[in-house]
């Protein structure tokens, strides 16, 4: 057993080792793993290699903090090795009630990085995390590669990487320049950036890179979430989706900026959250719901310079059909505004040549606001498609 005192005291041993790079060792084996917290500054660099099986507690309520195994103040931190961490969630998932419980237990993410910079995870596997899986909070060039995420498919808000508060992958408020690359998602839920726009002082969230990723069973793949009524005024911005594998994935690429979990939500007005710059390339396989690609963005702070390039995305659900995209308040890149509008939705999707767009986009709404750029599109399927800005 590893208890989380005894391991912060190795830690505190290696932080202030000085004269030379640092590195703790868990050997091949299973042990037991209170909550712990690792805080920096360190006087050197720091590699946590994980080779065992770390098992948390079964009990949500013997972790007395909000992450499991959090990592603060911290830079130039490796972590690495082919060991597993296992969040014990099973026991933890019935207790994921508050959106009817007031008084509900708070439940731990498997791991959580603050204020962690120029830093990277590599080949590590996370299994049944009791919330999250990883959690990231203004971090600064961090780089994730060879990352295995995996929680039933029914488990509740088990996020594998979150930029923010409950994923597969959460990414959250004042994180820049992320790079995450050969991941493998699923069963559990997706990559997700936000919710954003709920809490004031919330800060931008700009340059991230999604790469090479599967999500097999996902409830979602890519989503970026703000609140609806949001309380701050940030920019998510410079974000690169490429190169990513949906097996039988929920809702493969979302936008929700009118994110309420748990309705009724008080409405005062639309998302102050401004998302630009975006783009989504190759992006191929397999969605349960008709509605592959769904962009609902903000009709106050539209989505500004979006592209979409090569998105092969075929419908596996039961509604029968092919997929269709809804595109609400989006405008496309610099190379001038493109209205599209759709007389039918496409029949069974065309196979004319690889990688080419064999998506429906179905825009809800046709005025000037509802606007995407469609890259090798096929013109059959448009009534009319024309360039709006001539001075472009």
């Amino acid at each position: 057993m590893l208890e989380g005192l005894a391991f912060a005291s190795i830690w505190n041993s290696a932080c202030t080792r000085k004269g030379g790079n640092s590195k703790i060792y868990v050997p091949k084996g299973t042990f037991y793993l209170s909550g712990v917290e690792f805080v920096g500054p360190c006087a050197n660099q720091i590699e946590f290699v994980n080779d065992g099986t770390l098992l948390a507690p079964a009990n949500p309520r013997d972790i007395k903090q909000d992450i499991w195994i959090k990592f603060r103040y911290i830079n130039n931190l490796i972590i690495s090795g082919a060991g597993t961490l296992d969040g014990q969630g099973e026991e933890s998932w019935p207790l994921n009630d508050c959106h009817k419980n007031p008084n509900c237990p708070k439940l731990a993410m498997t791991m959580g990085f603050a204020f962690v910079n120029n830093s990277r995870i590599n080949g590590i596997t996370s299994l049944n995390s009791k919330m999250g899986h990883f959690n990231f909070f203004s971090v600064h060039h961090f780089n994730i590669t060879n990352v295995t995420i995996t929680a039933p498919g029914d488990s509740p808000n088990t996020d594998g990487l979150k930029f923010g508060f409950y994923d597969c992958i959460a990414i959250l408020s004042g994180t820049t320049n992320m790079d995450i690359s050969n991941v493998t998602c699923g069963p559990g839920h997706g990559i997700s950036v936000g919710s954003l726009g709920k809490n004031k002082e919330e800060k931008d969230v700009n340059g991230l890179t999604v790469r090479d990723i599967v999500f097999n069973g996902t409830s979602d793949g890519i989503r970026i979430k703000t609140w609806e009524s949001s309380a701050s005024k940030i920019l998510v911005s410079n974000f690169v989706y490429e190169n990513i594998q949906m097996i039988n994935v929920g809702n493969p690429i979302i936008i929700d900026q009118k994110y309420c979990p748990y309705p009724p939500c008080e409405k005062k007005g639309e998302s102050h959250v401004q998302i630009q710059d975006l783009t989504l390339k190759n992006i191929y396989g397999t969605s349960k719901n008709k509605v592959a690609v769904n962009l609902q963005c903000s009709k106050s702070f539209p989505c500004k310079k979006v592209e979409l390039i090569d998105i092969n995305l075929e419908h596996k659900g039961v509604e029968g059909g092919p997929s269709t995209a809804v595109c609400e308040n989006v405008h496309g890149s610099a190379l001038g505004k493109m209205i599209v509008e759709i007389r039918d939705i496409m029949p069974p999707p065309l196979r004319t040549a690889f990688n080419d767009v064999y998506i429906a986009y179905e825009l809800m709404d046709t005025d000037l606001h509802q606007i995407i750029r469609l890259t090798k599109a096929y013109p059959k399927s448009f009534a009319r498609s024309y360039r709006e800005d001539a001075n472009v």
